[in-house]
């Protein structure tokens, strides 16, 4: 089953590696047999899929994660290894399409208008006099 990460990019099922093994946690006696942890990998270095500015920026991005230029995400919180397989493969999507999305674009320093300055004054000019009316009256 191939992973769409996005419209414009879809990881084919020839590319994902599984691996399983037993899980601890929830599962009873049941989990002492059954291999229900899982084990996703996908080579970002290996794959077809990518471009080469989009391979870039995802081993820039996701360096720290990625061992050998592949990407390994586990699952085990579900009992059963179909659902640790669905809950890895969208964590998998996840993970490339925020490595994938655009630098927001630097922000520009802007200067508050006259009219706000004007206003904040004002409100710190009225809450003074606010907090003057509660003081005591001077013995003076």
């Amino acid at each position: 089953m191939d992973l769409e990460v996005s419209a414009a990019l879809t990881i084919p099922a020839a590319e994902l590696g599984w691996r399983f093994s037993r899980s601890s946690g929830p599962g009873g006696q049941h989990v002492n047999t059954s291999d229900s942890r899982v084990e996703l990998v996908w080579s970002v270095a290996g794959s077809a899929v990518l471009s080469d500015d989009q391979r870039t920026l995802l081993t820039a991005r996701l360096g720290r994660r990625l061992v050998a230029g592949a990407i390994t995400v586990t699952a085990s919180e579900r009992r059963s290894q179909l659902r640790n397989r669905e809950v890895a493969l969208r964590r998998l999507a996840e993970l490339v399409a925020e490595g994938l999305v655009p630098e927001a674009a630097p922000r520009r320093t802007t200067r508050a208008t006259r009219g706000s300055v004007r206003r904040r004054l004002a409100a710190k000019q009225q809450r003074s006099q606010t907090k003057q009316q509660r003081r005591r009256p001077s013995a003076e």
